[in-house]
């Protein structure tokens, strides 16, 4: 499983039961009304609006058994979580001490065409034998590269292109050592849903698959609702991993903070597809409650309604979801992602990360202290 550890065990189910007051006239309290309400949000839980149970909660009874069967038993001795801890950004030797010095030990590097330190239409095999043996000198492990790609791109040409640049990834990656590429899935929307999951398996298996066999590398995709994918959504996990089966060659690069802003439910969906988990993204989302409650998720004047935030500074349930991964023995690597313009993401040029860019790292390694033991 390159190198991960895995649970041997199915997704949780995870119902939020509320106890149902009635006022001496029959009819519910406003603590009952309260409750109801409670369970259906913010994150859309396994009570439905109208009370009946959601296919999720009867669905998860089994894989709730199977689970707790595998828990440790008492008195037995358990592991300590030791996951790696990282961050995403460009190659460049400034980066790679910087991360050091701030005690984290993994990064993801982005990668590509047109990337300004590893562009893989241009790097040569000394280039990335120099790139291997400085990030070897420093022990810094990189669990992941970064690569956007259209896998599945309407256009023929443009499509030939990309397919022809991501096998140069695969192959930069398996040249690095590195064992997984977060991408995302591909997408045509002049297709239907279920012909673009026909074709992104058809494309992978003609086009990718070989590479990933010789180099050892895993395709993950992060469910990035902005670029080309349909691995956004439970919807869109469940479908693509029913067509590919059991490939080792795909898997998740979860991020919870995308799933927050679409209101699905980030801690739910993790418990649900751990075991398609082989690389994670810290990154949080804040919603603007005011603006929504006042103006929807289409406000007056495009008026942002949520934003991208370090850890610790939105929504996400952190206990929760690192309670998640603890639980099942993950031992992969976990990398703040940081696109957070309150802590200098739109003042970083790079490649080397900027002064202001800098203390978002801090201040999210400072929160996440206090849940990852490094």
């Amino acid at each position: 499983m390159l190198g991960r550890r895995r649970a041997g065990v199915g997704a949780t189910g995870r119902s939020s039961l509320s106890t149902g007051t009635l006022s001496p006239t029959g009819a519910p309290s406003e603590l009952a009304l309260y409750k109801r309400e409670e369970t259906v949000a913010p994150y859309g839980r396994s009570i439905m609006p109208n009370g009946n149970i959601s296919r999720r909660a009867l669905l998860g009874t089994a894989a709730a058994a199977a689970v707790l069967a595998a828990l440790p038993k008492a008195g037995a001795r358990t592991k300590e979580w030791k996951p790696r801890l990282g961050i995403l950004g460009k190659y460049t030797e400034a980066n790679v001490d910087f991360a050091i010095q701030e005690g984290f030990n993994n990064m993801i590097l982005s990668a590509g065409a047109g990337n300004q330190t590893l562009d893989t239409t241009k790097l040569t095999d000394d280039e990335i034998g120099r790139v291997r043996s400085h990030l070897s000198s420093k022990s810094m492990h990189v669990s992941a590269l970064q690569v956007n790609a259209n896998h599945i791109a309407a256009d023929p040409a443009e499509r030939e292109r990309q397919n022809s640049n991501f096998v140069k990834a695969i192959e930069l990656a398996g040249k690095l050592g590195v064992p997984y590429i977060g991408t995302q899935s591909g997408k045509d929307v002049s297709m239907t849903f279920a012909s673009q999951v026909d074709e992104i398996v058809r494309v992978y298996h003609e086009k990718y698959f070989t590479a990933c066999q010789q180099y050892k590398v895993r395709i993950l995709w992060e469910p990035w609702q902005g670029g080309p994918n349909i691995a956004t959504s439970p919807v869109g996990f469940e479908a693509l991993f029913n067509a590919f089966k059991d490939s080792p060659y795909v898997g998740l690069q979860y991020d919870p903070s995308h799933l927050l802003w679409q209101m699905m439910d980030p801690i739910q969906t993790a418990k649900d597809f751990i075991d398609k988990i082989y690389d994670v993204h810290l990154k949080d989302t804040q919603i603007h409650w005011d603006i929504v409650r006042r103006g929807g998720i289409v406000p007056v004047d495009k008026a942002q309604w949520w934003q991208f935030r370090i850890p610790g500074m939105g929504s996400i349930p952190w206990p929760e979801f690192f309670s998640v991964l603890q639980g099942v023995g993950y031992e992969g690597a976990m990398s703040i992602e940081h696109e957070d313009d309150l802590y200098g993401a739109s003042d970083n040029p790079g490649p080397d990360f900027s002064e202001p860019y800098k203390v978002g790292f801090r201040m999210a390694r400072r929160y996440l202290n206090q849940y990852v033991p490094v």
